[in-house]
């Protein structure tokens, strides 16, 4: 894949899978939870996704390699999302609640793909079962909630690993803070939020984009 953007240099693919990608240090999986307690847990942050219908937060990207980018993200259930790349980066990323599309305003070019079929559908899909393809990861700390969510019977979809914080004035009492993204070639994001806002207006024409390629070729 050819390396592209001369300001970030970040392969287009890789920064598609993001908004998607998978893992928390390994330190943080040496011990094994309780089994009701890890049930507890697990219930306690499936219940935060599901109590989450719309969200806007900034967000930091950041790669494998260590590169990162920000901008803002928006979320509204069931299924749309957008990820609104800081200025100078000509890459939009947008979910309608059917596909996530990726547009790439450099070259013209747009890919899309199921949600189902993206890590990210942990957090879109309606029909992604969060509590039966979870698992709980200990992080030691009791208020921290690490889930990771891949389906063993479609490792193509890739894996996502949940973030929560617990916040009193959160959806469910936690805050999802982050997730980290692996895709099925192997390629890894992390994202990380912060300004976090529940719940306030967002129109679906947030989730519409300006299609770069010419009329005949789309």
């Amino acid at each position: 894949m050819n390396t592209r953007f001369s300001s970030i240099k970040l392969p287009i693919r890789a920064v598609a899978a993001a908004a998607l990608a998978a893992g928390v240090p390994a330190a943080s999986f040496m011990a094994a939870a309780p089994v009701a307690a890890a049930a507890t847990e697990l219930d306690s942050a499936v219940a935060a996704l599901r109590s989450i219908s719309t969200l806007k937060a900034d967000f930091i990207q950041t790669d494998r390699s260590g590169q990162r980018m920000s901008g803002v993200v928006t979320l509204k259930q069931p299924g749309k999302i957008r990820f609104q790349y800081e200025k100078g980066v000509p890459l939009l990323i947008v979910a309608d609640g059917n596909a996530l599309t990726m547009i790439d305003y450099e070259v013209n070019q747009v890919q899309r793909w199921p949600i189902k079929n993206s890590p990210l559908g942990a957090l879109l899909d309606p029909k992604r079962d969060v509590a039966r393809f979870g698992t709980l990861k200990p992080t030691g700390n009791p208020n921290v909630i690490s889930v990771e969510v891949r389906d063993p019977k479609k490792p193509e979809y890739g894996m996502i690993t949940l973030i929560f914080i617990r916040d009193a004035g959160a959806p469910g009492g936690w805050e999802l803070s982050s997730w980290v993204a692996l895709n099925s070639q192997n390629n890894r994001t992390t994202i990380r939020l912060s300004n976090q806002q529940y719940g306030v207006p967002v129109a679906d024409s947030a989730f519409r984009y300006r299609d770069p390629r010419p009329t005949g070729r789309r």
